[in-house]
């Protein structure tokens, strides 16, 4: 197998959450380039147009489903529509998340319930819907998109640490349960990437710059710097990569 046909995901079929803009959005356009067909689930209509847009650019397939991850049924629904869609799912993109930014003490108890449910129930409400089809046939890949905060403790994170935390040891129980079926599953820890949310949480250089000035690279990183790991991680080069935490975080965690 030559080293285009180890990163080739033709033909399969990858349901990406969060795909209507940042990260989601760039991963949409990264996985059907490499040949995969794309279910796209968020909420807002017009990015998952957009979306389409460039899946269909590139010759692939792509079903648009709308969905509020916050929802359980909603949530189950998504990864319902995709099998109906496209009969199995061979992989599975967790990337939706929100981070509700507050001081510890003043930290409401509705924005920690809606942090754990978009960024950690949903995760494990689609791995359970979508992996019984994987397990049948002996193969699967499924990527949690993490957070650097999942490793360190931030100031005014704590539902979004806690969350990206949790996300860590569900990845792990995945694997633990999940590898002995061919299923690979790993987590994508990124530093600050300049997302829409990247920009309204981060655009106070005040805020940035201290940041900025830890990363021994000095800079955030990009949507598609992501989504390039995230191909690495569904494809076929990564087969033997499996309960792991990635760090893309340009030194950060290394100091």
């Amino acid at each position: 197998m030559s080293w285009i046909d180890r990163f080739s995901i033709t033909g399969k079929r990858a349901l990406v959450t969060g795909a209507s803009k940042g990260i989601g959005l760039d991963i949409c356009a990264v996985l059907s380039e490499a040949g995969a067909d794309i279910a796209a689930v968020a909420r807002d209509k017009q990015g998952l147009a957009e979306a389409k847009s460039l899946v269909k650019k590139n010759g692939r397939r792509c079903a648009v489903i709308e969905a509020d991850l916050a929802d359980v049924d909603e949530t189950r629904h998504a990864a319902r529509a995709a099998l109906k869609e496209f009969g199995t799912i061979d992989i599975l993109v967790n990337n939706a998340g929100i981070a509700l930014v507050e001081p510890l003490l003043k930290a409401s108890v509705e924005n920690w319930d809606r942090t754990m449910a978009v960024n950690l129930r949903a995760p494990f409400l689609l791995a359970q819907e979508l992996a019984p089809a994987m397990i049948a046939q002996k193969s699967g890949k499924i990527v949690n998109i993490s957070s650097q905060a999942g490793v360190i403790g931030l100031d005014d994170h704590a539902a979004y640490c806690a969350s990206k935390g949790g996300i860590n040891q569900l990845t792990r129980v995945m694997t633990s349960e999940w590898a002995r079926h061919g299923i690979n599953c790993n987590g994508v820890c990124p530093n600050i990437i300049l997302t829409p949310m990247g920009e309204q949480v981060w655009g106070d250089p005040a805020k940035s710059k201290p940041m900025r000035d830890k990363t021994p690279l000095g800079r955030f990183g990009k949507p598609v710097e992501v989504a390039d790991l995230v191909l690495y991680l569904a494809s076929p080069a990564s087969n033997f990569v499996n309960g792991e935490m990635i760090m893309i975080d340009g030194g950060f965690t290394a100091l």
